[in-house]
């Protein structure tokens, strides 16, 4: 972010000092956080800070807050500040109207959700022509206040009788009609009482059943399950909800959300009905209008509105998690690699990448049906593993990928002179990628398919560096992200891969524009220009050079410096996390060890370092000590990849068929994607095995990602097999007498 667009983004925040406090103060309570957190990350915000910036460089601002907590804070701030815009807005609009009361102007202050504001807002808003419009435009709000005023005396027609004028303007025919249209009156001033619909919108959630039912029964289709099916609207999971709506989208089925009406229409009369009165028979027939035509069907649409917010709000969360654990699975690094994008009619697409990623050759064979040239293919095969010393095969996961699979295991069992083994990786969005601009400059000479086995080779060897290529949506690892808000979705996938991608950080002489756009701080252009200087000056020697680079002023280069690594320049401090406003931190604590930079990673170095006490030596340097923590930590694992921590994949030579298996088998796998009702893992056949919730842990689990997320290597059961279907269900129960491997 340039300082222009930081002074625009003040310019654009800039609220009320009042409105300010009472924000905070809310955003405080809500999230169990002080008020002086709360204030600071909301002013460090508005600053222009972003967050993976505030979440490692300004902890001792912040409290230590990480970055699920500061985005908690970004999205209730945003969300308070628009709803206070929309108080002013209809307060305006009311007082205009000159209906504003003291009483009213307090409730919409006083207001905490978008809809409590427009349930105040709704008796004043614009409508459409309706029933009670048409009515007051007779004339007959008069009767309609009678009616309300509940009299002990006289009688409804009688009363009705007096406002029948078919000679008017708005002609009134009868006193039928006329008490029909102040009834009409009564119902909507009623459908549109705020605390009723709040009430109301509670209970529905509460007590209202999810009804659906296949509107062409004999039809067969994946929704089946759903063709007689309810239960309660509150304890429905996302996945079901989100399953539902899908159904109903596809006109497959018909979905309703099911309440008794009888106590809620006895609530409303409790409220609206003061005793007995000539006009009480009346008013319960109003309140039955009211509740089964204007309030019922608009709450459903809130109420299943807002379950399928909470469930897509889920599904988000689910697929966040597991692309968040994609991006960081371990980088295989030291190997060359042949990578294969498997087909059947145009042959599987072969790339050969060395150990930095560069590509060496690519190829075409022809192993699966229809074509079945095995033996071609082998010799194909043969040759790139001898002539680039090749030792891992890399399979994409798409069509053809187990029949690719077992001709791979083939070749690598007659190739006797070279330690070789194979993969399977997910190759979602590889197409995407193969298609797009940044692979046509990435590779001009190459089609789609050989772009595609390229990409293929590469996510093993640095998966975050290869994926971030790619539009996160179109890297499946979740549930129902189509039927989710795409733009909720694009924002909470975008943070996600900027969180990795400065939690990992960036080599900047070797980072990819697509790489450099997530670091903090930085957007496209600049991370064109970084690579186009890099391009046109050679390779950064310090982070200082940064501050040349076109278009990177001074606040973006405090954001990004600290996620830019540059590995051999000129200031040994330049490869690691820590941020050059604190080099002169690190410089005193040399000086008071007696050590030099050009010893840092030494054993000696990391043996007094590893015996400080930063609570006492924080003071000395003048430094917090989040910071000092931070600091110690990237000094004794300069150049650390925190991704190498993780165990690596598993690498396979042979091939597991399910007519293999059997119930009780041990086997180790590879967990693909977490889900809300469990987690589905490769074990080696062609398709994954599911552990069911119920079998992730023999305790309880709330959520599968409390125990398992997307890369895992488990260790599994198999419980049961459906070979017709090719399912296979899997545990990590350890069956009883069962030692694990």
């Amino acid at each position: 972010m340039s300082q222009t667009d930081t002074n625009e983004a003040k310019d654009q925040n800039a609220v009320d000092p009042g409105e300010q406090e009472r924000i905070i103060k809310q955003i405080a309570k809500e999230l169990s956080l002080s008020l002086k957190q709360v204030r600071t990350t909301i002013g460090l915000l508005d600053e222009g800070n972003t967050i993976p910036f505030i979440a490692r460089y300004r902890k001792e601002m912040t409290g230590e807050l990480d970055e699920n907590q500061l985005r908690d804070i970004e999205e209730r701030t945003q969300y308070l500040r628009n709803l206070e815009e929309r108080k002013r807005e209809v307060v305006r609009i009311i007082e205009e109207q000159g209906k504003m009361t003291d009483e009213l102007k307090t409730a919409i202050s006083q207001a905490v959700k978008l809809q409590e504001v427009e349930d105040l807002y709704r008796p004043y808003r614009q409508k459409r022509k309706t029933r009670a419009s048409v009515a007051k435009e007779k004339g007959l709000e008069p009767l309609a206040e009678w009616l309300l005023s509940q009299p002990k005396q006289g009688d409804p027609m009688a009363e009705a009788a007096k406002y029948v004028k078919p000679d008017a303007e708005q002609p009134v025919a009868t006193a039928e009609e006329a008490l029909q249209g102040a009834m009409d009156i009564v119902a909507e001033t009623i459908a549109d009482d705020a605390n009723t619909r709040a009430w109301v919108r509670t209970y529905t959630m509460d007590h209202g059943m999810m009804v659906s039912e296949a509107k062409t029964p004999e039809e067969e289709s994946v929704y089946e399950m759903y063709y007689n099916y309810r239960e309660a609207a509150k304890k429905m999971p996302s996945h079901r909800i989100l399953a539902m709506n899908r159904g109903e989208r596809e006109n497959v089925l018909k979905v309703t959300l099911e309440v008794e009406a009888e106590p809620i229409c006895r609530h409303i009369a409790g409220k609206v009905i003061k005793g007995r009165s000539a006009t009480e028979n009346v008013l319960q027939a109003v309140i039955d209008d009211a509740y089964k035509r204007l309030i019922a069907p608009s709450i459903e649409r809130e109420v299943r509105a807002e379950l399928t917010e909470k469930a897509e709000s889920q599904a988000i969360s689910i697929f966040a998690g597991n692309l968040r654990s994609l991006l960081l699975q371990p980088p295989v690094r030291g190997k060359n690699v042949l990578g294969v994008d498997p087909a059947y009619r145009t042959g599987c697409k072969l790339a050969v990448v060395d150990d930095t990623g560069k590509l060496l050759e690519v190829a075409v064979t022809y192993p699966t049906p229809p074509n079945n040239k095995k033996r071609e293919a082998a010799a194909k095969f043969h040759e790139l593993i001898d002539k680039y010393e090749v030792e891992l095969i890399v399979i994409g996961n798409g069509t053809a990928s187990r029949e690719t699979e077992q001709f791979v295991a083939e070749v690598i069992a007659e190739h006797q002179n070279r330690e070789l083994a194979y993969l399977i990786v997910n190759e979602a969005g590889a197409s995407v990628y193969s298609a797009s601009k940044l692979a046509q400059e990435e590779f001009p000479d190459l089609d789609v398919a050989e772009r595609s086995a390229a990409s293929i080779a590469r996510r093993l060897q640095d998966p975050l560096a290869e994926l971030v290529k790619i539009e996160p949506k179109a890297i499946g690892v979740g549930q129902y992200q189509h039927d989710v808000s795409q733009k909720h979705l694009d924002e909470s996938l975008k943070n996600v891969v900027e969180s990795a991608v400065n939690h990992v950080g960036v080599d900047v002489n070797t980072a990819s524009p697509a790489l450099l756009s997530y670091v903090s701080g930085v957007n496209a252009t600049t991370a064109k220009n970084i690579v186009k200087f890099r391009e046109e000056n050679g390779r950064f020697k310090s982070r200082k050079q940064l501050q040349k680079v076109p278009r990177l002023g001074a606040k973006t280069f405090e954001q990004c410096v600290g996620f830019m690594r540059i590995d051999g320049g000129d200031h040994p401090l330049d490869k690691t996390p820590i941020h050059p406003e604190s080099y002169d931190v690190v410089n005193r604590l040399f000086q008071e060890l007696g050590f030099s930079l050009d010893q840092l990673g030494s054993k000696e170095l990391n043996d007094k370092l590893a015996a400080l006490d930063p609570e006492q030596l924080a003071s000395r340097l003048d430094v917090g000590v989040p910071t000092l923590r931070d600091i110690l930590d990237s000094l004794m694992r300069p150049g650390r990849d925190p991704r190498e921590e993780l165990p690596l994949p598993i690498f396979r030579t042979d091939v597991l068929k399910i007519e293999d298996l059997t119930p009780g088998m041990e086997l180790q796998g590879t967990v693909r994607n977490v889900i809300d009702f469990g987690a589905f893992v490769d074990i080696g056949i062609k398709n994954d095995g599911l552990v069911h919730i119920s079998q992730l842990s023999n305790g309880y689990v709330k959520h599968p990602m409390d125990v398992v997320s997307v890369g895992d290597n488990v260790t599994v059961w198999v419980l049961n097999i459906d070979v017709k279907k090719g399912r296979v269900g899997l545990t990590m129960r350890k069956p009883a007498g069962v030692e694990a491997k």
